[in-house]
């Protein structure tokens, strides 16, 4: 069960990654002394959103490769894995306690009951117990419609994880088409400058005054 909520917790927050833009930097011929560069995005190569979900739609992380992200290809490969692993898994145990309640139910009806160890219903009593130790034949047959329920559910929120995943992997491919062209100048500075503030009275009073250039 550990296993299970550890797997999906790791892929859950899986979410918007930064996003990433070819950029450039050519000196200021004007004023090379000062060695002044400015900030340009080349156009000419951004990427085609729709294109790029199309890409990630037929492939995933396809669009991210057209993107040119493929540092994102670890992450969108290592979730879509993640998912997978907890769908076999969950499939998997459900699978095993639906025929142990089948065949369990069937020898309860036909009066064959048996502690036998190549039965299903015995071989998913947890080591070291017996039928009876698990609270007989009826008993067990409720656990183990139970435990069948819980593991169906489980599987159909890995495939739903699975479902999320996918769609976060087509958006992030959208969004940092959309956003090549965003503007990350260097040319960030933080500016911190007394000056005098004037209220409704004329009175004076100084403050700090806080400017981000960008």
């Amino acid at each position: 069960m550990r296993q299970y909520w550890f797997i999906v917790l790791l892929l859950l927050p899986l979410t918007l990654v930064a996003q990433h833009s070819e950029v450039h930097y050519i000196p200021d011929t004007t004023e090379l002394e000062e060695q002044d560069y400015k900030y340009y995005v080349d156009l000419t190569k951004q990427p085609d959103a729709i294109k790029a979900v199309w890409l990630g739609a037929i492939f995933p992380g396809a669009g991210q490769m057209y993107n040119k992200s493929y540092w994102k290809l670890p992450i969108v490969y290592g979730a879509f894995m993640g998912c997978g692993y907890a769908i076999s898994w969950t499939q998997g145990r459900y699978s095993s306690y639906k025929t142990a309640y089948l065949d369990l139910y069937n020898d309860i009806q036909a009066g064959s009951v048996t502690e036998d160890a190549s039965k299903t219903y015995i071989a998913v009593i947890p080591d070291g117990y017996t039928l009876s130790n698990v609270g007989g034949a009826n008993t067990w047959m409720n656990t183990l419609k139970n435990r069948q329920s819980t593991f169906r559910r489980y599987r159909d929120y890995s495939i739903l994880a699975t479902v999320v995943v996918y769609a976060l992997s087509l958006i992030d491919a959208y969004v940092d088409a959309q956003l090549f062209d965003y503007d990350i100048s260097p040319d960030l500075s933080i500016n911190i400058e007394p000056q005098i503030y004037y209220d409704m009275q004329r009175q004076q009073s100084a403050e700090v005054k806080l400017a981000i250039q960008f």
